[in-house]
């Protein structure tokens, strides 16, 4: 009854209105109720594994209207996630380091204004290291800040400027050879390099780059990295798996976080989702 009621009235009136002591009712709570989930508790908790545990208690509130029509505020569904232990991961803070000597310096065009108003307008790049495999590889990825889809991205055993230039070339044929699009990265060596500013030049694409030692000016895409990482490879210790069991779990992460990941910025949609709305 106190589950029934408890969205109109306080606990404090139900438990008056039925001679309950607050004392009596919280002890059967902790001692006889532990083996009886409401179907709200189930629900998030189904919630909690489908999703592999990588959600806050925001998104599977949402998750819980739309699939449960079950709606309850974020502090009740956040206070059960905590009774059942079901917090996400959160990420640790990244320490920036500062790099070395660049060759071709970009201005910081993009400004941190991570909002475009339609796809390919504004990119964002960067290169993460994986140290799960056998031996260390290095992901280059690159994101649209419309719907922070993953346009193209490689992995490869090195971080030479090859794996830049691979994945920018992928990223424009995957979308048509998009002309005048804001491409933003960090000053490292690869991006700076004649080879990756030459095929800018050739391809009609704006170079920009963050400040040196500000890597607040390309949070989008060292979230996106820390995501993987915190999500994907959570339980996994390093040098513990085969590279081609790494490159797998990259290549299912990266079709999750585009297909299925709701994000808050897009009204909870996927980046696909939000990406076809808007054509």
């Amino acid at each position: 009854m106190v589950e029934r009621y408890r969205q109109t009235y306080t606990i404090t009136a139900i438990l008056s209105a039925l001679s309950v002591p607050r004392s009596t009712y919280y002890r059967w709570l902790d001692e006889g109720a532990k083996s009886a989930l409401t179907e709200v508790e189930e629900a998030i908790i189904a919630l909690c594994k489908i999703t592999k545990y990588r959600f806050g208690h925001r998104k599977i509130k949402k998750l819980l209207k739309e699939r449960y029509k079950l709606n309850r505020h974020r502090n009740t569904v956040q206070s059960i996630m905590q009774r059942h232990n079901l917090q996400c991961r959160i990420k640790p803070k990244r320490k920036w380091k500062s790099q070395g000597e660049s060759v071709i310096i970009a201005p910081n065009i993009l400004q941190r204004n991570f909002v475009a108003s339609a796809s390919n307008q504004k990119w964002v790049t960067d290169i993460t290291y994986i140290q799960y495999g056998s031996s260390t590889m290095y992901l280059s990825t690159i994101m649209d800040l419309f719907n922070n889809e993953i346009v193209a991205y490689k992995m490869y055993d090195n971080q030479k400027t090859s794996l830049i230039i691979d994945t920018l070339k992928d990223a424009l044929e995957l979308r048509g050879n998009p002309e005048g699009v804001i491409i933003h990265s960090d000053r490292g060596s690869v991006y700076t390099s004649y080879a990756y500013q030459d095929l800018f030049k050739k391809n009609h694409l704006v170079s920009s780059m963050l400040r040196r030692g500000n890597c607040w000016d390309n949070a989008v895409i060292e979230s996106f990295h820390s995501n993987i990482k915190s999500e994907e490879f959570q339980y996994v210790k390093s040098n513990s798996l085969h590279n081609s069991h790494v490159v797998e779990k990259v290549n299912t992460y990266i079709c999750y976080y585009n297909e299925e990941r709701i994000l808050e910025k897009l009204g909870y949609l996927t980046p696909k989702e939000f990406g076809a709305q808007a054509a």
